[in-house]
């Protein structure tokens, strides 16, 4: 073939790549996307799955933020599939997505726990600091590449409540022989102290302890619990989010689908998924804090911290449950880069939101 002739060719290849690139960027963006995404929580329930941050507000962002090329229709737990079975649901390819929570998939792998909230760990702005900036993210997705799922932050509830007993806890023995509604690493924790631990749904949590099926029971926090009735079940509400200081809602999506996406709406839902993020975790400063002092003014309930030997207690099991979370190698990485980054938060936090507050409150 002559010089010539293959410059040529050369050349009008070039022009059609150069002609195609935007017949083919048109082609991308007017294609539509139909997903489906599931909830561990039911229809309707604050936080999760209605208002501000929660998974409906989520997929209405995503719709409208991708004018209408990524639509996502949104099934509460049991519409579509009962409420803990989203990992095998969106790992199946069944739906693209599943809203719920990381820590209740620790059965498959014991990572997972470390992307929702781990006793005695990071808050809010700790628990953003490590997922965001400190690995946090590509930790959680390398868990989740063996299973072919990828996970970005969606939400958060900051601190939350110990939780409702039906007696009061004035020693660690108290709680032996309780049977408690309480999920994750926490869940190990009180099974440690004698607690009889059990792992239920949001919409029947009420009905449990009304019956007396459970005589104690971690929800979320004041607003949602409220909504839940649990204080007419209960009376006594525990505080000091020993085991969820910061519980972290998780977008869970399909690889094969994630990876069919165009550049452009991959960076829409991710950053819907984080303004939900933030979004959710301001909406629970508000509504907790006036369901409180509803709770405490009107509806007859006994709020305070749990005595300090219980907590004591608490961290002494905590540290043996880690300590033996820890022998599978994946979740030692996990651990060790999330209490690596809690140390220098740790250490910061002294000097500034501690300070602050011990000035403002002092």
């Amino acid at each position: 073939m002559s010089l010539i002739r293959r410059q040529f060719l050369s050349r009008a290849a070039l022009a059609t790549s150069v002609l195609g690139a935007p017949a083919l960027a048109q082609a991308q963006s007017a294609t539509k996307f139909n997903w489906k995404m599931t909830s561990a929580y039911g229809k309707g329930s604050p936080f999760y799955m209605d208002g501000p941050g929660s998974a409906t507000d989520l997929a209405k962002r995503i719709r409208e933020m991708s004018d209408g090329r990524l639509n996502i229709q949104v099934f509460g737990a049991g519409e579509l599939i009962p409420a803990f079975e989203g990992f095998d649901a969106v790992r199946a390819g069944t739906v693209e997505m599943n809203h719920a929570n990381a820590y209740f998939w620790t059965g498959k792998t014991a990572a997972a726990q470390y992307f929702t909230a781990v006793p005695f760990g990071m808050n809010f702005q700790g628990m953003n600091g490590w997922l965001y900036d400190g690995g946090g993210i590509d930790l959680w997705n390398e868990v989740y590449a063996p299973f072919g799922m990828v996970a970005l932050p969606c939400g958060n509830t900051g601190v939350q409540m110990t939780g409702w007993f039906k007696k009061e806890i004035k020693t660690v023995a108290d709680l032996k022989g309780l049977k408690m509604r309480i999920p994750g690493l926490a869940g190990k924790v009180y099974a440690n102290l004698g607690v009889d631990v059990k792992v239920l749904p949001g919409g029947e949590i009420f009905p449990a302890l009304e019956r007396g099926v459970i005589d104690a029971a971690e929800f979320v926090g004041p607003f949602q619990d409220r909504r839940l009735g649990l204080q007419k079940a209960a009376k006594y509400y525990y505080t000091t989010g020993w085991h969820e200081s910061s519980t972290v809602s998780e977008l869970l999506i399909n690889k094969a689908a994630w990876d069919k996406l165009p550049a452009d709406l991959k960076a829409i839902v991710t950053n819907a998924s984080a303004a939900c993020n933030v979004i959710s975790e301001g909406w629970c400063q508000k509504a907790n804090s006036e369901a409180m002092e509803d709770l405490i003014k009107n509806q007859g309930v006994i709020a305070r911290p749990l005595p300090d030997d219980v907590v004591k207690a608490l961290k002494v099991e905590t540290d043996k449950v880690l300590a033996d979370a820890i022998k599978d190698p994946l979740t030692k990485k996990v651990h060790d880069s999330y209490f690596a980054f809690k140390a220098k938060y740790d250490r910061w936090s002294e000097i500034s939101e501690e300070a602050y507050h011990l000035k403002v409150r002092g």
